[in-house]
């Protein structure tokens, strides 16, 4: 492995307008809206905080915000004279990041409040002070309030800031101490390392085995599930040919943490599934000087993350470089600063990001921070992969319809799931929106108890509550879907494309994982969710950059929507081989994960049932625009190049 880069502390100055500072009614005070969260509400009230607690916070710079989200909307339309004309870290900072001078002048005020800055950069400083000060400098009180059976700090109104510093503050985040927190995207049985495998029977490709033994299901016998796809399957589904490789282009993976045997099981499974080897340096880590919230964040949960996402990168786009950029732990601040080290460093043109949390979680101050690194990284050339979420529609999960962040941002591509039938010969049968439902076999063997089932998991998707339709989804996305929310604005509606995520139809997977006996050793499991899909979709822009001469695909949304209903796509519906035909495959479980010491549990997994959310023929919110056909690759050929 390389050598680390050192820790860059980087999270950026906000973007989004709802996070903007604005004049208010409140003398010589600019407010910074969404810093009081909608949970801190009278009836939680439970009284003042104690003035001589300690808070910490980061105040972020707001640089020239309007102008960075104009030139980034620019540079990504394919119908701008700006298009593909890419900045320079450097030349992003000057233009549009904040002075020497706005710094000075916050840095002063938040002394003279009697705050302490304890470190700062380029776009934030990161204050400690008593809860006293804060709330003089803030001009808003902190009290405690209960959320979720416990109890946190909050403002109790929206924070501001003296307009003399003339729009130079544009949020605060920490105000309130409610962890913030994300998870990954991967829909599989206990994490590593505490090892776990798949039974048999096994298809070797979708429908090589058929269950005859077993009852039939929707007037069929059913096959077995796929032991797990390989590179070289996915590779041929997705219209990959022998040239295609990523070869000059180099994919970033931001996860948690970082597993401390990627090097070696990338190596052998690459050696023990017809994957080229790693060359020198192909394969990098960036990693923190430290990790923090290990425990609170199960950090060794994170190392199967990784794991897959680094080797179905390797597997689909096999010459490319992949960098892994660690985060000190899943809080939203420590992720931040991970996607600042890529766009403040370049150190990718892609970035493949498996995780997320539901978007009534993420407050409007995390979500502008996030937006100004995805405006930076698209005027930099720089695209961002999100996985859209492995619950659906988010209801068994939080009891709220929702979508996930960050995919719900305007400035990435969310990646939805399929259900992908990989046939002989590795050819593209079919794919269903990704949405399972269970039914386990009958204690008699004879039938399929309660099809088809109860739901298990599926595609996240859904129609946003903070942001309004951006423009590349006008005239793609149906009414219904962008004003599902009741009102009368059209909103931003995820995913925007999609590939394979349902463990059913998954992909293999090897790490060293700790068996029972205590001994720690190689082993390969099949594994599903979004998270295989955003590192899948990923490799193949990789694939995508290659085939147009290596120039840089920057923020793809506009390019993959100008696409939409052409030759690039399968249209990805939930009965591909007809109306009223239902998919299934049969699945054969380890009661305890291991082995057949305690049984097995036999079950029909039915697809292309997610929630409420459904994969119908045009844009839908499983499947988006649809997944990659073979006519994709090629499709972002243009005339002129782009340059940094």
């Amino acid at each position: 492995m390389a050598a680390t880069l050192p820790l860059v502390a980087g999270a950026l100055a906000l973007g989004i307008p709802a996070a903007q500072a604005n004049a208010t009614p409140q003398s010589g005070r600019d407010t910074l809206s969404g810093t009081k969260p909608a949970w801190a509400t009278a009836k939680a009230d439970k009284g003042s905080t104690s003035d001589a607690g300690k808070v910490t916070a980061r105040v972020y710079l707001a640089g020239n915000a309007s102008a960075l989200a104009a030139y980034a909307k620019a540079v990504s339309d394919p119908s701008s004279a700006l298009y593909g004309k890419y900045l320079t870290a450097k030349q992003v900072q000057a233009r549009f990041g904040a002075t020497t001078q706005q710094i000075a002048e916050v840095t002063s005020w938040l002394k003279a409040s009697g705050l302490s800055v304890t470190s700062h950069n380029q776009h934030y400083l990161t204050v400690t002070g008593q809860v006293a000060d804060t709330e003089k400098a803030f001009a808003t009180q902190l009290h405690n309030f209960t959320k979720g059976g416990k109890t946190y700090r909050a403002p109790t109104t929206t924070a501001s800031v003296p307009a003399s510093l003339g729009g130079a503050v544009l949020t605060v985040v920490g105000l309130d101490n409610a962890p913030h927190v994300v998870k990954h995207d991967t829909a599989t049985l206990p994490a590593p390392p505490a090892v776990f495998k798949n039974s048999g029977p096994f298809s070797t490709y979708y429908g090589s085995n058929v269950a005859k033994s077993l009852p039939s299901a929707y007037g069929a016998k059913q096959p077995y599930a796929v032991k797990g796809y390989t590179g070289t399957q996915l590779r041929a589904a997705y219209g990959a040919k022998e040239q295609n490789t990523g070869k000059g282009v180099t994919v970033a993976i931001t996860d948690a943490f970082a597993s401390p045997t990627i090097a070696k099981d990338a190596a052998t499974y690459a050696k023990g599934n017809g994957d080229a080897a790693y060359k020198k340096g192909q394969l990098t880590q960036v990693l923190p000087s430290d990790y923090q919230y290990i425990s609170e964040c199960d950090a060794s949960g994170w190392y199967g993350e990784e794991t897959l996402d680094v080797e179905a990168v390797h597997s689909v786009a096999p010459a490319s470089d992949v960098t892994y950029v660690g985060a000190a732990s899943c809080s939203d601040n420590d992720l931040l600063d991970a996607l600042s080290k890529v766009v403040d460093n370049h150190l990718a043109d892609i970035v493949s990001n498996s995780w997320g949390e539901a978007e009534q979680y993420n407050t409007p101050d995390l979500a502008a921070a996030y937006d100004q690194i995805f405006q930076q990284g698209a005027v930099e050339g720089i695209g961002f992969y999100f996985s859209s979420g492995d619950s659906g529609d988010e209801v068994a999960n939080t009891k709220t319809k929702q979508v996930d962040a960050p995919a719900d941002s305007p400035w990435v591509t969310a990646v939805g799931g399929t259900s992908l039938a990989v046939g002989k010969d590795n050819t593209y049968k079919w794919e269903t929106g990704w949405g399972t439902t269970k039914s386990l076999l009958s204690s008699d063997g004879t039938s399929w108890a309660s099809l088809p089932g109860t739901y298990s998991y599926g595609a996240g998707g859904g129609t946003s509550q903070i942001y309004s339709q951006p423009f590349y989804q006008r005239g793609v996305v149906p009414n219904s879907l962008a004003l599902a929310n009741g009102g009368t604005a059209k909103e931003r509606v995820v995913p925007d494309v999609s590939a394979v995520a349902d463990p059913q139809t998954g992909f293999l997977v090897g790490q060293s994982q700790t068996f029972p006996d205590g001994s720690v050793q190689y082993s390969e499991y099949r594994i599903g969710g979004t998270s295989l899909a955003s590192p899948v979709f990923a490799a193949i822009q990789a694939l995508a950059q290659q085939a147009q001469g290596g120039v840089p695909l920057g923020f793809a949304n506009p390019a993959i929507y100008n696409k939409y209903g052409t030759s690039a796509y399968h249209d990805v519906t939930d009965h591909p081989l007809g109306a009223g035909v239902s998919l299934a495959v049969v699945r054969v479980d380890y009661a305890n994960g291991i082995d057949a010491s305690k049984g097995t549990i036999t079950s029909l997994r039915s697809l292309g049932r997610d929630s409420s959310l459904s994969a119908t023929v045009g844009y839908d919110d499983v499947t988006g625009v649809g997944s990659p056909a073979a006519g994709y690759l090629k499709s972002f050929a243009r005339s002129g190049h782009g340059h940094r």
